[in-house]
C-alpha cells in the first residue's frame, strides 16, 4: 500500500535531525461513482488519495518558528469533457500546457504554501526544551459538475458524450523556518488520478453514464529521493484559480467559457 517505516532525514535544525516514520500514501480501492441526479449536470466522486506521517522534530532555539506539513503541486492536467461530434470543453491549466511552468501551486487558496491548514500542517514555536512528536495527514479528490448539454449553448439538449480526466501531482513533507524560510523536504510522493466514463445522452436521466477503463487507481509512489519543490508551486495562483475552461468546437474558434480567476 505504499507504507515506509523508521525513514529518517539527516537534515538539522541546529545540529539535531528530524525524524520522519510511519509514512503512508494510498488511494482509496473503490471505483469512481457517478451521480446522475441533476437535470443540469452529471458529477462524479473520485476516491481519495491519502497521506500521512509521524515526525520528531528536535528541540527548537529561541525565537524560531518551524511549520512542518504537506505541499502539493498538479504535473500535468488532460480533463476534456465531449459533445457528440460537435467539440468538446476541456478545463486547462494555460502556463502548464505551454510548458512555462513544470507544476502548479495545488494550495487551498489561503495557506500557501501548504496544502491546508488544519491536519495537514503543524507549527513548532521555539524555544523548546523536548522533542515534539505528531502526525500530519492530508487528502485529496475530484468532485466536479459536466453539463449535459453544450456549455456555450443557450440549450439544454442533453450531448455530453464523454468525459476524460488524467492528473498528476506531486506532495512533499516539508519542514519550513517561517521566518528565513528555510526549507528541509522530508518525504516526495507521486500520485495519479485517471477518470474516463462513457455517456449515452439519448437515455433517460439516471441511466446515461458508466464508468470505463480502470476501476481501481494505481497507488501513488514513495519516492526514494527527496525531489526538489519548483519554486512557482510555492506561491500563487494554485490550480483552482489558475484553470479556464475552454469550449473547443469541430469547426470555428476556441472560446474562453470561464476564464482563469
Amino acid at each position: 500500500m505504499g507504507c515506509l517505516q523508521s525513514l529518517t532525514c539527516k537534515s538539522r535544525i541546529k545540529r539535531e535531525n528530524i525524524t520522519v516514520y510511519d509514512v503512508c500514501a494510498t488511494i482509496d480501492q473503490c471505483p469512481t461513482s457517478i451521480e446522475e441526479n441533476s437535470p443540469i449536470v452529471l458529477r462524479y466522486k473520485t476516491p481519495y488519495f491519502k497521506a500521512s506521517a509521524r515526525v520528531v522534530m528536535p528541540p527548537l532555539p529561541r525565537n524560531e518558528t518551524w511549520v512542518v506539513g504537506w505541499i502539493q503541486a498538479c504535473n500535468q492536467m488532460e480533463f476534456f469533457n465531449i459533445y457528440s461530434d460537435l467539440g468538446m470543453s476541456s478545463w486547462e491549466l494555460p502556463d502548464l500546457r505551454e510548458g512555462r511552468v513544470k507544476a502548479i501551486s495545488d494550495s487551498d487558496g489561503v495557506s500557501y504554501p501548504w496544502y491546508g491548514n488544519t491536519t495537514e500542517t503543524v507549527t513548532l514555536i521555539g524555544p523548546t526544551n523536548k522533542i515534539s512528536r505528531f502526525s500530519v495527514s492530508m487528502n485529496d479528490n475530484f468532485y466536479p459538475s459536466v453539463t449535459w448539454a453544450v456549455p456555450v449553448s443557450e440549450s439544454n439538449l442533453p450531448l455530453l458524450t464523454r468525459i476524460k480526466r488524467d492528473q498528476s501531482f506531486t506532495t512533499w513533507l516539508v519542514a519550513m523556518n517561517a521566518t528565513t524560510k528555510e526549507k528541509i523536504i522530508l518525504q516526495t510522493i507521486k500520485w495519479r488520478m485517471r477518470v474516463d466514463i462513457e455517456v449515452d445522452p439519448s437515455q433517460m436521466l439516471g441511466k446515461r453514464a458508466r464508468l470505463v477503463g480502470r476501476t481501481q487507481q494505481e497507488q501513488p509512489r514513495i519516492l526514494s529521493r527527496m525531489e526538489p519543490i519548483p519554486p512557482n508551486a510555492l506561491v500563487k495562483p494554485n490550480a483552482n484559480d489558475a484553470q479556464v475552461l475552454m469550449w473547443r468546437p469541430k469547426r470555428g474558434q476556441s472560446v474562453v467559457v470561464i476564464p482563469p480567476k
